[in-house]
């Protein structure tokens, strides 16, 4: 069967898959109406707008952004569920020529540690960028080696990076004034080479980016010196990345390596902005198989 292609507005189909699940009760209908519905506003707000434009990096972004969030495990099993069975129906109907999930049915929603970061990748990000990389135009590399640093130096979330502006540093003290979840706001130090970088790209590259066009104050800009969304910087991150890597990481990364370097628990929940300490619990773990794989391989009665 074609591909059908709807440009109605309608082109998700919901209330045909809903109707096909007749085996199921209403009340778990409506649990399938929801959780459809609520990826695909997630998809809407970055620029996806048709299932069959849907991939299997974008599943892995969205049940990112749901662990970002603090939703429960179960309840991201859960979702994840709706939207296997969403998707299953969407190709065998047509909606879709393929199935997203198929390739990581058996790995979505088990709750699995946060990936951190190795340190040869974080070499490629930051110190050795790829070849295709090195050659890059002179604003475009300082933008982006400025987003990389401050990612990994201050543990940033993606939307938080976006919405800085010149006016949140203050580079006296080395603090930048991040706007977090339910409009909180806290300071967050900033690394050496985050005050190097962020320096080189507002005096030698914004102003190239912006040229021709209004300064809005936003930090960082895209090509088309607008400000950066979270969908340029995942683009930037997806051709910086020596392998297939998610935005968060460098986040999971910065708080495992603070623990790894002997920062308090609670210390390391202000930096990050989480209002549950629970939240932030997540990276002892972490660490600590962190930890145990180094002694495993180093330690000769290991």
């Amino acid at each position: 069967m074609g591909k059908k292609k709807y440009s109605n507005g309608m082109s998700w189909e919901t209330e045909s898959f809903l109707a096909s699940l007749i085996s199921v009760s209403d009340a778990t209908a409506s649990v399938y109406r929801r959780d459809v519905n609520a990826f695909i506003s997630w998809s809407k707000e970055t620029d996806i707008f048709e299932p069959e434009d849907v991939t299997r990096r974008h599943l892995r972004y969205y049940l990112a952004w749901l662990q970002e969030n603090n939703y429960a495990r179960r309840t991201i099993a859960r979702k994840t569920s709706a939207l296997r069975r969403y998707f299953k129906w969407a190709q065998q109907s047509g909606v879709t020529s393929t199935d997203p999930c198929i390739e990581i049915q058996a790995t979505l929603g088990e709750g699995r540690l946060p990936r951190v970061l190795k340190q040869q990748e974080i070499k490629v990000f930051l110190d050795s960028p790829r070849a295709s990389i090195v050659d890059d135009d002179g604003p475009r590399r300082l933008r982006d080696d400025a987003v990389l640093e401050l990612l990994y130096g201050s543990g940033l979330r993606v939307s938080e990076l976006c919405s800085l502006t010149l006016k949140s540093f203050d580079f006296r003290k080395n603090l930048v004034r991040v706007l977090g979840k339910g409009e909180k706001e806290r300071l967050v130090p900033l690394s050496e080479k985050s005050v190097t970088a962020i320096n080189a790209w507002v005096s030698k590259g914004r102003s190239e980016l912006l040229m021709g066009f209004q300064d809005h104050g936003f930090l960082f800009v895209n090509l088309r010196g607008k400000p950066l969304t979270p969908r340029d910087l995942r683009r930037l991150i997806d051709r910086r990345a020596p392998a297939p890597t998610n935005p968060h990481a460098f986040r999971h990364t910065y708080a495992t390596h603070l623990l790894d370097g002997g920062a308090d628990l609670r210390e390391v929940q202000e930096l990050l902005g989480h209002a549950d300490l629970g939240s932030t619990q997540i990276y002892t773990h972490v660490s600590k198989e962190r930890l145990k794989k180094v002694h495993k391989e180093t330690h000769p009665r290991a």
